[in-house]
């Protein structure tokens, strides 16, 4: 017989299946809709798109694609940074944080949300012995190594506010705004960083659970060497991108400047903060094609150009993904169930059952 709490939930759950299957099907139809929408509206523009496909010279894609490569590893060394100065020994070695790093970029390419920043904890858990606090101190990490994004953000914003001629004064007073933004957070992160030591989150609630593993993962802050590597491998990171995306350019017959690139490079990043969708594939095109038009560069091949951007990132982030992924002994399915960030170290039996409810899901899906 079930627990009476385990039955006293479980109509409300199946009552939840349909719903979340017609609020699915209902989004999905309006996405639909919208795309054949604005496909009648640029109909006219359909042509000129496949001219631009056409026209391709797919000896810049592989340089762009090989530029996204190495984006990856660099970014993959800097969390790697970030995890040996917030853990004891033993510490996972870079090949392990790099497969960990693969699979949670597939993760974020195939699946809404931000899937794949807890599919980064889960590769590495597995292969890590089993002690408290690591599955706290990880995911304190992944939030620490997204904070020092916010280095080569504002390097990229500065780049962007002093060389792209941004003609409107409320666009630039607002980028300037971010970069105080910007220094604000990274300054609060340095405070509130702690050094590694055994953390417990018993008794404490989901906020200030998740402050607690923040604080954690924060700890490479209070090594000068271990920031100075990490804001490193992150700047090298994103300089690869940017000449991935300016490489690119020169693959659909874009000849703007490196600014340009910058800019196609922020719009980027603030389209993809809240992923609406997978890829938020339509919209990112559109931010690009209007961010290019600046340069003369006309809409359809601004169109193209960003589906073609956003092929060369997904191949990168697929392909290595799907390879590690086999390697880890991984399942597509077992990425949508992983345990949220607030479960971590609650008792062992009480995350199997949540995951177990979601996989019943899922598969009712």
């Amino acid at each position: 017989m079930p627990p009476a709490n385990e039955s006293s939930h479980e109509p409300n759950r199946l009552l939840r299946l349909p719903l979340d299957r017609a609020l699915r099907i209902v989004l999905g139809l309006l996405f639909l809709a919208a795309i054949a929408g604005v496909l009648w509206w640029r109909q006219d523009s359909l042509a000129s798109i496949g001219s631009a496909f056409r026209a391709v010279r797919w000896e810049w894609v592989v340089v762009a694609i090989a530029l996204n490569l190495l984006s990856v590893v660099a970014r993959a060394l800097a969390w790697t940074t970030v995890i040996h100065s917030a853990m004891e020994e033993p510490r996972p070695r870079a090949l392990l944080v790099f497969s960990a790093f693969s699979v949670g970029l597939f993760a974020n390419a195939v699946l809404p949300g931000r899937i794949g920043e807890l599919a980064r904890v889960a590769v590495l858990t597995r292969k890590l012995p089993r002690r408290k606090g690591t599955w706290a101190t990880l995911v304190g990490t992944v939030f620490a190594h997204r904070v020092f994004d916010i280095v080569p953000v504002l390097l990229l914003i500065l780049y962007v506010v002093v060389t792209a001629g941004i003609p409107n004064s409320f666009a630039r007073a607002s980028l300037l705004a971010l970069i105080g933004v910007g220094v604000g957070l990274f300054a609060f992160a340095f405070i509130t960083a702690r050094r590694h030591t055994l953390i417990s989150l018993e008794g404490l609630g989901p906020v200030r659970r998740l402050f607690t593993m923040g604080r954690a993962g924060l700890g490479v802050m209070r090594s000068p060497v271990g920031t100075a590597g990490a804001v490193f491998f992150q700047i090298c990171g994103w300089t690869c991108q940017i000449f991935a995306v300016y490489t690119a350019m020169r693959a659909f017959d874009i000849h703007s400047p490196l600014p340009a690139a910058g800019v196609v490079l922020l719009v980027m990043n603030v389209v993809t903060i809240f992923p609406f969708w997978p890829g938020n594939v339509g919209l990112l095109q559109v931010a690009i094609a209007s961010a290019l038009a600046g340069y003369s560069v006309a809409y359809s091949v601004g169109v193209a150009y960003g589906f073609g951007l956003q092929a060369i990132e997904a191949s990168v982030g697929i392909g290595v993904g799907l390879l590690f992924l086999a390697r880890e002994g991984l399942s597509f399915a077992m990425l949508r169930v992983m345990p949220a960030a607030n479960q971590a170290e609650l008792p062992e039996e009480r995350v199997g059952e949540d995951v177990r409810r979601r996989a019943e899901g899922a598969a009712a899906r």
